[in-house]
């Protein structure tokens, strides 16, 4: 092959791998907005953490797919391991619609299996993109630099999607039904439909930097490195941190009595816009760290942001839900100046920080495993189901002692990711063989 086709073929499979990433965080940030439907209804009795159960799903699904999908990328490749996935998540994103005719609790039971179902695909798909798009880039900076181009485009997808929800949804009450945000689901199906076959036509080869078959003989695995099971952890309390804060944050805007902030019009649209803010501004935070991804350390990004996202947390917390701001709203129809807490101001501030981590925390984790890569990237898919643990621990944790309170869990996992930036993320394992 020669270096023009070559060249040609890595930059369709980069194109192929940013359109994945954000078909991942469309399909996540469903749960949240669609969990604050299924609180309301009389059988949940208003519970935040029953509320939470689709988003625990979704992720739950990852402990065990973690690891059969890095075996996949082995066994079968990226391209079919991808085409896999998408065909997963249309099933998942289908049985959530069949979930809107049953009644009562039987209805709520078929949802949670379609969340499951479509962590299923998320952590297929998210074991392809992440290594694929480290190993095109060729590890280091340029590497943790694509995939923080790609998490733009995923914050694109996760600023929209609650922000669509709650515009279909307006003011949630007893007789909301999921049936009210099908415009959603139909889209999803259609992304999801349209993808495979576009992706059936675009060839795709696996990067040889790093590549493992069925032949490749491993002497160790990735658990033998200090900095990548550190790394594991890391992935496993981040990605509860990514999701606990807007999840949270948007069933705290959408409860109107619990907010007391004088929060005015369709609360649920209202949540949903606060919520899809924070990923705006991840979105925001990616995009600018695309350009200074090349130049700036993963190492120092992390350290940064531990540190920043940490103090705006811990404000956030101290302040009086009474001590309130303005802030443009989408209301359904219009846009409005809604009076909010300037608490959730700061948590919307948070995802300028969590943009970066992501990618940060993988590249970190990743750098020198060569062969140990694919498999690596199965163990971090397995740990992705903290975005479902501590999340559902948080809104417990809000259920008994408030909204605010609750946060002391994101506070407490952004504390071990400044200690894995400082300490934990030094390759000590160098004399382990990796080609």
């Amino acid at each position: 092959m020669n270096t023009t086709s070559k060249q040609s073929g890595r930059f369709i499979a980069i194109i192929a791998m940013m359109f994945i990433y954000a078909m991942i965080s469309f399909v996540t940030n469903l749960a949240a907005p669609i969990g604050v439907i299924w609180k309301n209804q009389p059988e949940l009795m208003g519970s935040n953490t029953l509320g939470m159960m689709g988003n625990m799903m979704n992720f739950l699904a990852y402990l065990f797919m973690g690891i059969p999908a890095g075996k996949m990328l082995i066994k079968i490749g990226y391209k079919k391991t991808a085409l896999a996935a998408i065909a997963v998540g249309f099933v998942g994103v289908l049985v959530q619609y069949l979930s809107g005719f049953p009644v009562g609790l039987t209805g709520f039971w078929v949802y949670l299996l379609g969340a499951f179902i479509c962590g299923f695909s998320v952590c297929m798909l998210n074991t392809v993109v992440n290594p694929m798009l480290n190993l095109l880039g060729g590890g280091g900076n340029r590497g943790n630099q694509l995939n923080l181009i790609g998490g733009t485009l995923n914050s694109l997808a996760g600023t929209l999607t609650p922000m669509l929800v709650g515009a279909l949804v307006g003011t949630v009450t007893k007789d909301t039904a999921i049936s009210d945000v099908n415009l959603v689901l139909y889209i999803a199906m259609t992304v999801f439909a349209g993808a495979f076959i576009v992706l059936s036509f675009i060839p795709i080869a696996d990067p040889e930097m790093g590549k493992a078959t069925k032949d490749t003989v491993f002497e160790h695995s990735p658990w033998a490195f200090r900095h990548c099971t550190l790394g594991v952890i890391g992935i496993f309390v981040y990605v509860g941190v990514e999701i606990g804060i807007p999840g949270t944050l948007n069933f705290y805007i959408s409860d109107t009595s619990a907010s007391g902030a004088g929060v005015l019009g369709d609360a649920a649209a209202i949540g949903g816009f606060v919520a899809g803010t924070y990923w705006l501004l991840m979105l925001v935070g990616r995009f600018v760290a695309g350009f200074i991804a090349d130049k700036v350390s993963s190492r120092v990004m992390m350290i940064t942001v531990s540190t920043v996202a940490m103090v705006l947390i811990l404000v956030a917390i101290m302040l009086s839900k009474e001590t309130t701001t303005s802030m443009p709203v989408f209301t359904g129809s219009s846009f409005a100046m809604v009076t909010v807490p300037v608490s959730a101001l700061l948590l919307v501030l948070c995802g300028l920080c969590t943009s970066v981590m992501w990618a940060s925390i993988f590249n970190l984790a990743t750098e020198g495993l060569g062969k140990y890569t694919a498999a690596a990237s199965g163990i971090f898919m397995m740990m992705v189901v903290g975005g479902g643990v501590l999340p559902l621990i948080q809104n417990f944790i809000a259920d008994k002692a408030g909204y605010m309170v609750s946060y002391f869990v994101p506070f407490a996992a952004l504390a071990y990711l400044l200690y894995y930036a400082v300490w934990g993320c030094k390759n000590v394992n160098k004399d382990i063989p990796v080609d």
